[in-house]
């Protein structure tokens, strides 16, 4: 039996906040039901025994949205209890919370801090980017209460990142955005492509990603990030992680990474489960938690046709020299043609712009990580 990751939604897609670009707004949007209801913990309790029972090395549960704070302080207390309840085998349990920051109080860090939850906090940069996108349903600014999170995990010494949705106008700020996190201390940090409406043409939006921005982005950083390390300062970025990894000869840890998609096992508020975070649609639904093991719903007719889709290698990508990096991205950002076959990655000219531009670079960068890691 493999380690499992588990993504649960315990506020289904319920948010207190109304981010411009949310995705997952988008996805439920596309579902007959939109809010599939609160998680109950009859419901909590049946995932954490049939993870456990499925599990082998290690367990995860990871708790995204929506927002998961949503559900209450209460009912994370009593998942602590059920996860050591049903623990006979003593697995290694990892728990972890990506938050938008807007309910963390003391209570909140205190309680992340005893029970060693990793953090995810949303905030892409200082107040005038950040406040761009991110707003409460009132339309007001929510960059100070995010602020005011960030400084609650740091006085509660909890493990956090932060996670930052790279859209057309921050990726045009990168220097001011890392400078901003260099300034508060933030060293562990995630990037992510700002995704598009399901089936809409790309460009209609005004957070819009074109490939140009993106590409000068990755540059960019990366060259900010390369100063840092050439002074002996590692900061950890996610991607530039995977592509070193791989690069020593490691699996990456990140599935757009892997060049096909696997099952997640996203379980929303109704108990319903899915294969990834991008795709909690009613065709991909894979079973029901507490009808279906884990083990079922992994050898399923869906989740075999849901890997399946995604192993398709464009000729061009075979014969790219990046490609062994690159692995055509992620599935979400992949075009398809009109029989529904994907193609190439949406960003395939930003990589390419990357490597190209920054090859002796990274060979160099790659050296000076295997002598900080004693390789």
């Amino acid at each position: 039996m493999p380690p499992v990751n588990v993504l649960i939604k315990p506020a289904s897609s319920a948010c207190n906040m109304a981010c411009r670009y949310c995705f997952y707004r988008d996805v439920s949007e596309n579902r007959e039901q939109s809010f599939e209801g609160m998680l109950s913990l009859a419901d909590m309790e049946k995932i954490i025994i049939a993870a456990l029972e499925y599990a082998e090395g290690v367990c995860s549960f990871a708790f995204q949205g929506g927002e998961p704070t949503l559900a209450g302080l209460a009912f994370y207390e009593a998942v602590i209890a059920l996860q050591k309840k049903h623990n006979k085998n003593e697995i290694p349990i990892r728990n972890c919370l990506q938050t938008n920051g807007y309910l963390v109080d003391e209570a909140w860090a205190s309680f992340f801090h005893e029970n060693n939850f990793l953090i995810g906090l949303s905030l892409d940069g200082p107040a005038d980017l950040h406040n761009l996108n991110r707003c409460d349903h009132a339309g007001k600014d929510t960059f100070n209460r995010v602020m005011r999170a960030a400084g609650l995990l740091t006085k509660h010494q909890v493990e956090y990142n932060i996670l930052c949705v790279v859209t057309g106008r921050n990726a045009r700020c990168i220097e001011k955005i890392y400078q901003f996190y260099q300034k508060n201390h933030f060293s562990w940090l995630q990037f992510i492509p700002c995704l598009e409406p399901l089936g809409q043409e790309r460009g209609k939006e005004k957070y819009h990603l074109s490939q140009q921005e993106y590409g000068d982005f990755l540059v960019r950083l990366f060259d900010l990030w390369y100063a840092d390390l050439q002074k002996g300062t590692y900061v950890s970025i996610r991607h530039l992680d995977n592509w070193f990894f791989m690069l020593m000869g490691e699996r990456p840890e990140a599935c757009n990474m892997a060049g096909q998609c696997s099952v997640q096992f996203v379980v929303e508020g109704d108990g319903g489960v899915y294969p990834c975070d991008f795709y909690v649609l009613d065709e991909w639904r894979l079973g029901t938690i507490g009808e279906q093991s884990f083990e079922e719903m992994q050898q399923s007719e869906q989740a075999c046709a849901f890997i399946e889709k995604s192993l398709h290698v464009p000729e061009e990508c075979k014969r790219c020299r990046y490609y062994r990096l690159c692995r055509n991205g992620c599935r979400r950002d992949r075009c398809a043609d009109v029989q529904g076959v994907l193609g190439k990655n949406y960003f395939c000219q930003a990589y390419q712009t990357f490597f190209e531009s920054r090859g002796p670079q990274i060979g160099e960068a790659l050296r000076l990580i295997q002598q900080m890691r004693g390789n």
